[in-house]
């Protein structure tokens, strides 16, 4: 992961190889209880998963907020670097943006929560906000492009508009269980298509 910059509680560039595997393995672990436990869940059922003692947890991510923060931070650098190697290893265009978007609904998912746990701390959040256009906007423009420079897609797709109503649909998910979006973001999907390449 690329070094973090003044939010979310940067790794120290002297960090050990091992406290650096350590920090992204309670990351990656936090993600996954954080889907399915909502970003209140136990710091216990993380360290768990993580196969590391909470102190760990503690050492790393003094709070909450920074634990969350970071979670969010990584997950979107994980979004925004599977863009370019989803190009060069799908089939076609369009079918390396609808991975994409896939790995963007997963991380809408975890995000579920996040201004509750941020909401005495609102600069921090404003903050990730946009440091989440600054990463992703970019990268969802660039497989829209190739999409269309492929006659996939239709042109005109403005990334904000797309990014923004995958967001919406993804709002009510956790709960209502008879709602799947995944089901309404892939008719979205198909909808973009150029008729002669569905």
């Amino acid at each position: 992961m690329a070094a973090e910059g003044p939010v979310g509680a940067p790794p120290s560039g002297g960090m050990r190889a091992d406290a650096q595997r350590n920090r992204q393995t309670v990351l990656a672990a936090a993600a996954e209880v954080f889907v399915t436990s909502g970003v209140d869940a136990p710091i216990r059922q993380i360290a768990a998963r993580a196969g590391v003692g909470m102190a760990t947890i503690y050492r790393h991510f003094p709070t909450r907020a920074d634990l969350v923060t970071a979670v969010y931070r990584h997950q979107i650098e994980e979004c925004a670097t599977a863009g370019p190697s989803l190009l060069a290893g799908a089939d076609s265009p369009f079918e390396a943006l609808h991975q994409w978007i896939d790995l963007f609904v997963d991380f809408l998912v975890t995000k579920h929560g996040l201004a509750d746990a941020l909401q005495s701390d609102s600069d921090r959040f404003a903050a990730l906000h946009a440091y989440f256009l600054d990463r992703l906007l970019p990268v969802c423009a660039q497989l829209l492009d190739v999409a269309v420079e492929a006659g996939e897609i239709r042109p005109g797709i403005q990334p904000y508009e797309l990014m923004r109503g995958i967001g919406n649909l993804c709002i009510g998910r956790d709960n209502d269980p008879r709602y799947d979006p995944r089901r309404l973001i892939a008719l979205l999907l198909q909808g973009l298509r150029q008729p002669h390449a569905s």
